[in-house]
């Protein structure tokens, strides 16, 4: 009898076992946590004030500045150094020459590759002074493409203060057959490149700039 009972206790678990692999086990997804198997997560976590997008334009707008433009000019052409003085006798972070320094009104120049604040204030006198030299070619010039290159305010600005104002306005009337280069090989094109797309509206084109030294 206890036999009998073992035994059919036994063909019934094994009948459940048996039936149970054939039961299909379906797939659910939770919305807004199922990621498909080609997709990669992506997410972003914005301040009540703030999107993706307004982050990525206020990010464009930092790296585009002003501030942004005089610091990779300053760290191209002395990497920055503020006593350095170049064989040619071109000085300070930015590499100004001294004829250049005397038409905003620097004469110290000791005192000048002391002075930070002096320097900063030279290059906003000269980058006004080189926008009105060169006021009507970026009127005429700007977003135009000569040799590969995209004209911009910024980029003839900064290749002004490479070879200056003349060379930039030969570059252009010559559609970019007349070129200059500086003592150490760089042209003002790789200048025009470089520096292109700045932001620089925030210092207006003059004539006669002054530093004030004060």
């Amino acid at each position: 009898m206890i036999k009998k009972r073992v035994y059919f206790i036994g063909l019934t678990l094994l009948s459940l076992v048996v039936s149970s692999g054939f039961i299909r086990l379906e797939e659910q997804k939770i919305n807004g946590f199922h990621l498909d198997y080609n997709e990669k997560m992506k997410y972003h976590v914005a301040n009540e004030f703030e999107n993706e997008e307004s982050v990525r334009n206020t990010l464009t707008n930092i790296e585009k500045s002003f501030a942004s433009f005089a610091k990779k000019m300053a760290y191209k052409e002395s990497r920055g150094m503020l006593h350095l003085v170049n064989p040619y006798g071109y000085m300070g972070k930015y590499q100004f020459g001294k004829s250049a320094l005397r038409t905003v009104g620097i004469y110290d120049f000791k005192e000048f590759l002391r002075n930070a604040q002096w320097q900063d204030k030279a290059f906003e006198a000269l980058v006004a002074k080189n926008k009105w030299l060169l006021r009507k070619e970026i009127q005429k010039y700007s977003g135009k493409n000569i040799n590969g290159i995209e004209i911009t305010e910024s980029g003839l600005i900064a290749a002004a203060h490479l070879g200056g104002a003349g060379s930039v306005k030969r570059f252009l009337r010559s559609n970019g057959s007349r070129r200059f280069k500086d003592g150490f090989g760089t042209s003002i094109s790789s200048y025009m490149k470089k520096f292109a797309d700045y932001d620089i509206s925030t210092i207006n084109a003059e004539v006669n700039p002054k530093v004030n030294l004060e």
